[in-house]
């Protein structure tokens, strides 16, 4: 069965591997002209610094800036820089390149798990064959984000989404061990883990009204709280807040939730402006991701999905710091593609693969002109 497994989500790791590739081409192509590294840029800069350094010496480093604000690195989940550490050990690369490493193997485990999860929900309403096909589909689409770029660097939003994809399809399986340990790896990875915990719970509860029980459940849904769980009150400890200083912490940095009201004046501002039609572009990208969430809804899936969706895209989009992050936020967002990967798989094949090609390649432009520009903050 592992076998027939593997054989079935070969394709989609093949379309995300090509996808990947030709991202990582194209980056490699314009540095080359930039005079630019592209192993710095997707290594030691932004966040990937925080992750190595606290890879490489734990936590305790924070920033003050001119105006008072403490940046402080527990702000970051745990789980990526203990990898970091475990690559690094045995091969010696620095904790940059080790967090590579960490992305392309993540990255590979979340295509498997979209793709699992995609034909999951779409095998049993068109037939097996239409279910892979949309699940491969599903997999390129997400490699050819725009910011799909962020995959490939020693972020932790691949790492993050391999958890997640594979968690939702436990829980969707009733594999509830699995989804409960995946959830509990998903809070040490990033806040919006608690996304991960709900779809769980809610998977639980549904199975539950369905008359499942089983000590596999309730261990499942009392492990998945406990990596975020776990992190957040040590980080309260350790800063005196008590259970809510990690919301003092992420408050130094200016993060917050405030429904959404910030990034509202955010765009407003670009309106009042010379850069209008920056307004107008965040304003389409927002009713974008509104639509694909209506799509979802329309297309029912399984609740579980819808809820994790739900929160990832709320808590993305009603952030109140660091608006030029809200694309790569969005990342983990998977079930998002699954519409427009359904809709693919009804084409015929030259014509949607000319499609998914013509948006990985504008994916791979933009990529490369972000990351030697404003980057991914």
């Amino acid at each position: 069965m592992k076998d027939l497994a593997w054989r079935r989500a070969a394709p989609a790791l093949g379309a995300y591997a090509a996808v990947r590739l030709l991202g990582l081409t194209v980056l490699a192509v314009w540095c080359a002209a930039a005079g630019s590294s592209p192993h710095t840029l997707l290594s030691a800069r932004w966040d990937s610094l925080w992750y190595a350094r606290i890879a490489a010496g734990g936590y305790g480093y924070e920033v003050v800036l001119p105006h008072g604000a403490v940046h402080s690195d527990l702000a970051f989940f745990p789980l990526l820089p203990w990898l970091e550490r475990v690559v690094a050990a045995p091969t010696g690369l620095s904790y940059g390149s080790a967090g590579l490493v960490v992305s392309v193997v993540a990255g590979l485990a979340a295509a498997w798990g979209i793709f699992a999860v995609a034909d999951l929900v779409c095998a049993p309403r068109h037939g097996a064959a239409f279910g892979r096909r949309a699940g491969i589909l599903a997999v390129a689409l997400w490699a050819a984000l725009p910011v799909g770029i962020v995959q490939s660097m020693a972020y932790s939003e691949a790492l993050f989404t391999a958890l997640a994809a594979w968690a939702l399809y436990g829980a969707l399986r009733g594999r509830w061990l699995t989804a409960g340990l995946l959830a509990a790896g998903a809070g040490l990875t990033r806040p919006v883990g608690a996304a991960v915990v709900a779809a769980v719970w809610v998977a639980a509860v549904l199975a539950l009204r369905r008359g499942e029980r089983s000590w596999r459940m309730a261990a499942g849904a009392v492990l998945a709280p406990l990596g975020a769980a776990a992190y957040v009150l040590w980080v309260g400890r350790r800063t005196g807040g008590g259970p809510l200083g990690y919301l003092d912490v992420q408050g130094g940095w200016g993060n917050g939730f405030d429904g959404g009201w910030a990034f509202a004046r955010f765009i407003g501002a670009r309106l009042a402006s010379s850069t209008f039609a920056a307004g107008i572009g965040l304003i389409a990208g927002v009713a974008l991701v509104l639509w694909l969430y209506g799509l979802c809804v329309r297309q029912r899936q399984p609740v579980p999905l819808l809820v994790y969706c739900g929160i990832v895209v709320a808590l993305a989009l009603c952030a109140s710091g660091y608006f030029g992050s809200k694309p790569r936020l969005l990342l983990p967002a998977f079930p998002l593609v699954l519409p427009p990967a359904v809709g693919l798989a009804r084409w015929r094949t030259g014509r949607a693969t000319a499609v998914v090609g013509a948006v990985a390649l504008a994916s791979a432009v933009y990529g490369a002109f972000w990351l030697n520009g404003s980057g991914p903050p």
